[in-house]
């Protein structure tokens, strides 16, 4: 996790979300070699779960992840299976070191768990894409967002002790049955086209190779770097399951802008500079290095587009209620209707 530079942690009875002595106590059973009293800082960019830097009088640091402030979805948010999830994955894939969970939620108000601070910087714009100027580099970074997707998919679940994270059959059908009652329950406006499109997908689910690791939500600004350009952690695995990669691949597509899109659902992304590999090139590198078929790829671009819809209206529903505290204004308001009618489109298109 990356602090923008220049700003001072501030004491946790100042940020939202978090009791510092509730954590100061817990930090003191559960974190060896901490040195409280401790400073919270909370990270902007993320638009579910809230992740906080933690600092120690020594100078060690910290990641927090805790859920949005206030009622959450029961299904959302579950710090438990998230911090088991990087706990398995650490060593295999690019992740932070979990170091301790809490299911108290009489510490803070929620559980909450902590990992290892990884340092380096996440390229969330364009503007942050200056940080590797050769453009030799950014390609080579783009190239590393997919062959670290590659590797995620290729990890045995069995065998790192998430076979049971859940069920491997027929994900695609229990994508489109668990978003669809997400938007019920979430909604701020009527959209007739949702489930419409949702209809129209469920017709023409294409068949489910073996189920893999998959992400939920991947993209390059889902991940640290170190300062040479390398994948130093994969990052927000809270919408992490077991079924068809290449739900992965179609959102990965969708998010990885370039220059003349009209519809982004990211503002300027950093992949719309000039050296990333366009979203041809990503296409090819995966299937190349993962074996897999992409015919259908199409379809699940489809499906990212429209899942996409409802994960923003879900972040807007939470940002109108506060429960992401003091936060920047969000655009996710005005951007669901669009991503819907390009979810339809992209369906039509299909042959």
């Amino acid at each position: 996790m990356l602090a923008r530079m220049g700003e001072e942690a501030t004491r946790g009875d100042a940020v939202d979300g978090i009791d510092a002595a509730g954590v100061e106590t817990w930090f003191r059973d559960h974190v060896a070699g901490a040195e409280p009293p401790l400073a919270f800082e909370r990270i902007s960019g993320g638009r579910s779960n809230l992740t906080y830097t933690v600092t120690d009088t020594a100078g060690g640091r910290w990641a927090l992840r805790r859920p949005p402030l206030g009622k959450r979805l029961a299904s959302a948010h579950d710090m438990s299976r998230e911090h088991r999830i990087i706990s398995a994955l650490h060593g295999r894939v690019p992740v932070a070191r979990a170091v301790g969970l809490c299911e108290d939620e009489s510490v803070i108000g929620a559980p909450f768990y902590v990992m290892d601070w990884v340092e380096g910087p996440v390229l969330r714009s364009k503007a942050d894409a200056e940080l590797f100027p050769d453009h030799d580099d950014r390609r080579a970074i783009g190239e590393r967002v997919v062959e670290t997707l590659v590797a995620i998919h290729s990890v045995d679940p069995g065998q790192v002790g998430l076979g049971e994270l859940a069920k491997k059959e027929d994900y695609v059908a229990r994508q489109l049955r668990r978003w669809q009652g997400q938007w019920e329950q979430s909604r701020t406006r009527e959209l007739d086209l949702v489930a419409d499109v949702h209809d129209r997908l469920v017709a023409r689910i294409p068949d489910q190779g073996p189920a893999a690791i998959v992400h939920g939500d991947y993209r390059l600004d889902n991940m640290i770097l170190t300062p040479s350009g390398e994948v130093a952690a994969v990052v927000d695995w809270e919408l992490c399951t077991l079924g068809d990669p290449l739900a992965d691949v179609g959102l990965l597509l969708v998010y990885w802008g370039e220059e003349h899109d009209e519809l982004s659902p990211l503002l300027e992304p950093a992949t719309t500079a000039p050296g990333f590999p366009r979203r041809a090139d990503v296409r090819e590198l995966y299937a190349e290095r993962s074996g897999r078929d992409l015919s259908e790829i199409d379809f699940y671009v489809a499906l990212g587009l429209w899942k996409l819809a409802i994960v923003l209206e879900g972040v807007f529903v939470r940002f109108r209620a506060g429960q992401y505290g003091d936060a920047e204004e969000t655009r996710e308001g005005n951007v669901v209707e669009q991503l819907v009618a390009a979810a339809s489109e992209a369906e039509q298109r299909l042959s």
